[in-house]
C-alpha cells in the first residue's frame, strides 16, 4: 500500500475518533446540563412549596392571634355595652317621656358603637384587609386598639413616602409585628410599646421597641425559639430580623429589607 493512502486511513481514522469523542462530549454535557437543569427546577419547586407552607402557617397563627383578641374584645367591650344597653332600656318603663327618650337615644348610639365594632372585628379576621389598608394603616389600627384598651401606651412613626411590599411579605411583617406584641404583653410589663416604620427605595425598615424588664442577651437568648421564628419568617421574604435587650432597658426588634423597591 502507499504510503499517501496509508497516511489517508489515519487520517481518516483519526478523525473518525475526534468526531467519536466530540460527540460523546456533546452527549455527556447535554445529560449533565439536563440533570443540573431538572435539579435546579425540583429544588425551586421543593422551595416554592416550603414558602407556600410557611405563608400558610403564618395566616394561620394570625388568625389564632386576631380571634384571641376578638374574644377578649368581645367579653371586655361589646357585652359590657351590650349589657349597658339592656339596663338602660328596661329602666325606661319608669321614667318621664323626655328621661325615656334621652334613654333610648344613648342606646340607640350605644348599638350602633357596638355594630361598628363588631364590624371592624370580622375585618381584622380576614386576610385580606391587609393587603386591602396596607401595613401602615393595619398596624395602625393595632395600635389604636392598644391604646384604647390601656394596657399600655403605644405609637407608631412613619418615616419616609410609604409603599406597597408586597402583599405576601406584609402579611409575613404583619405577623413578626404580632409575635413581638405577644411577647411583650405577656413577659415584658412594658408600659409603652414604640413601632417604627421607615420607608425609603434602598431600605425598609421596621422597628418595633418597649420599655419593658427586657432580658440579658447571651448564646441561649440569641438563638432562642421565638427569635429563631422571626428570623426564618423574615428570611422568607429577603429580610433579616435582629433582636437587641437589656435586664430593665427593654427590648427592640428590627427587621431590614434591602433594596425593597426593587425587590417586590
Amino acid at each position: 500500500m502507499r504510503p499517501e493512502s496509508q497516511q489517508l486511513i489515519v487520517i481518516i481514522i483519526a478523525g473518525t475518533i475526534m468526531l467519536l469523542l466530540l460527540g460523546i462530549f456533546i452527549i455527556s454535557f447535554l445529560f449533565f446540563y439536563q440533570r443540573k437543569h431538572n435539579n435546579h427546577i425540583t429544588e425551586k419547586e421543593q422551595q416554592q412549596a416550603a414558602f407556600k407552607q410557611e405563608l400558610l402557617k403564618t395566616q394561620i397563627e394570625m388568625q389564632e392571634q386576631t380571634l384571641h383578641y376578638v374574644s377578649q374584645e368581645i367579653h371586655d367591650n361589646i357585652t359590657q355595652v351590650l349589657s349597658f344597653v339592656k339596663m338602660n332600656l328596661a329602666l325606661t318603663g319608669n321614667l318621664s317621656e323626655t328621661a325615656r327618650t334621652s334613654k333610648i337615644d344613648e342606646s340607640r348610639k350605644l348599638v350602633s358603637q357596638a355594630i361598628t365594632d363588631l364590624r371592624d372585628l370580622s375585618k381584622s379576621l380576614s386576610f385580606e384587609h391587609i393587603a386591602h389598608l396596607g401595613l401602615v394603616k393595619t398596624i395602625g389600627i393595632e395600635v389604636e386598639r392598644l391604646n384604647k384598651s390601656s394596657i399600655m401606651g403605644s405609637s407608631l412613626d412613619v418615616q419616609g413616602n410609604s409603599f406597597s411590599l408586597g402583599n405576601e411579605r406584609e402579611l409575613v411583617l404583619f405577623r413578626i409585628f404580632q409575635e413581638a406584641l405577644n411577647n411583650v404583653l405577656k413577659h415584658s410589663g412594658a408600659k409603652q410599646f414604640n413601632i417604627s416604620l421607615q420607608y425609603q427605595p434602598e431600605l425598609f425598615e421596621m422597628a418595633i421597641i418597649d420599655d419593658g424588664a427586657g432580658f440579658e442577651m447571651n448564646a441561649t437568648t440569641a438563638n432562642g425559639s421565638g427569635l429563631r421564628n422571626m428570623q426564618n419568617r423574615a428570611a422568607m421574604v429577603g429580610a433579616t430580623a435582629a433582636i437587641n435587650s437589656q435586664p430593665g432597658k427593654g427590648s427592640k426588634v428590627t427587621v431590614t429589607i434591602s433594596s425593597p423597591v426593587q425587590a417586590h
